[in-house]
């Protein structure tokens, strides 16, 4: 949600953290810009550039298997999730972005990995058009505080 009250931001050290990122292909052009927003931000955090791995599948459907493939590697600190789905004329829409969600709280919870889920769903390009950045940013960031927190719990 845009201008959401987030809270007090904290001190995010990306230092020595891992990331997966996992980008559908499927609207393309909003899902490229959103992982190229999120790797900046991932860099700006400390996070070197060696320990960022970016994956792409064909939709947000795929989106939760890949991540599983890679959480099932215990190399990573936190994932991320990069989707764009668009509301379309049929239930389509609504069958892709609860099963891809449920998919990727799946992942997160049978693995213990923290998923920073930026699969868009709007109801038209121009609300993806809005979102993209502030998606790819924010998925960055929580990425960064969710590895840094459960590095503390666990």
């Amino acid at each position: 949600m845009q201008s959401a009250d987030q809270g007090t931001p904290i001190d995010l050290d990306g230092r020595d953290l891992v990331i997966g990122i996992v980008r559908a292909r499927f609207n393309d052009a909003i899902t490229a810009r959103m992982v190229e927003v999120c790797q900046s931000e991932l860099l700006a955090l400390g996070v070197a550039a060696k320990h960022v791995t970016v994956v792409t599948v064909p939709g947000a459907l795929e989106i939760p298997i890949a991540l599983k493939a890679m959480a099932d590697q215990d190399d990573y600190d936190a994932l991320v999730a990069i989707g764009c789905i668009i509301r379309g004329e049929t239930y389509h829409f609504e069958l892709v972005a609860n099963e891809s969600g449920a998919g990727v709280s799946r992942v997160s919870l049978d693995h213990q990995v923290p998923i920073a889920n930026a699969i868009l769903t709007v109801e038209n390009m121009a609300q993806a058009e809005a979102r993209k950045l502030d998606k790819g940013r924010d998925a960055a960031r929580v990425a960064v505080e969710m590895a840094n927190l459960m590095d503390e719990l666990t």
